[in-house]
């Protein structure tokens, strides 16, 4: 019996079509970091929080602020490094001029959709850095350790000590505070954060500088 017309169709497997599926959604959410498009609250850029990986965005209001503390305290043709802070690195493009120098260190792999930008990091091995990354060639260095430990605390801290030139403004757990003023010398700012998501512990930020944030 001859065959229909769909017989002689190739049919693609799974895997392929799966493979197909990546390459597809890849592109559009290189194509949407491009152009600027607003995604759901609980994202940032084109990729959503993983809770496995600790990840918790800032709500828009404080992710604003925070871009724009660390802008005003780079100074102008200023470098930033945001060490585990996806969501304050997208409003700091969103905000920063051609003259500003930005860069995420960050653990999840999703976001070398940044290009350049996206620097691995892994907190445990906190000196495993690219040559690009010179010592004490950042002006001001903004982090978010993923977990609310002594370890993960201590072991960003010689990332941080590596990359800045002298200003640190971090944020963690309220809870850190004894921790981060032992570990790194910083002081607590009045100015509270928020998440997306609200969370069992209360976030704070913390600076070795005199912020807009005590306001």
């Amino acid at each position: 019996m001859e065959g229909s017309d769909d017989d002689d169709i190739p049919q693609l497997s799974a895997h392929t079509l799966a493979a197909l599926q990546d390459f597809y959604t890849e592109q559009q959410e290189q194509e949407s970091l491009k152009s600027g498009h607003n995604y759901d609250k609980f994202s940032v850029g084109a990729v959503e929080e993983d809770w496995q990986l600790s990840q918790f965005w800032y709500d828009n209001e404080t992710a604003l602020c925070l871009a724009k503390e660390a802008l005003e305290a780079s100074g102008k043709n200023g470098r930033i490094a945001c060490v585990s802070a996806p969501s304050i690195y997208q409003k700091l493009k969103g905000l920063a001029g051609g003259d500003v120098s930005i860069c995420l260190l960050e653990y999840d792999r999703r976001f070398s959709v940044y290009g350049d930008d996206f620097i691995f990091y892994d907190y445990n091995n906190p000196l495993d850095l690219p040559d690009i990354l010179q010592p004490h060639s950042f002006d001001i260095v903004l982090a978010d350790p993923p977990y609310l430990s002594e370890e993960c605390l201590s072991k960003t801290t010689e990332t941080i000590r590596y990359l800045t030139k002298g200003k640190i403004l971090l944020c963690t757990g309220a809870v850190m505070e004894d921790l981060v003023a032992r570990i790194l010398g910083l002081k607590m700012c009045k100015f509270i954060p928020r998440h997306t998501r609200s969370l069992a512990n209360e976030f704070r930020c913390y600076a070795n500088y005199q912020t807009g944030l005590d306001s």
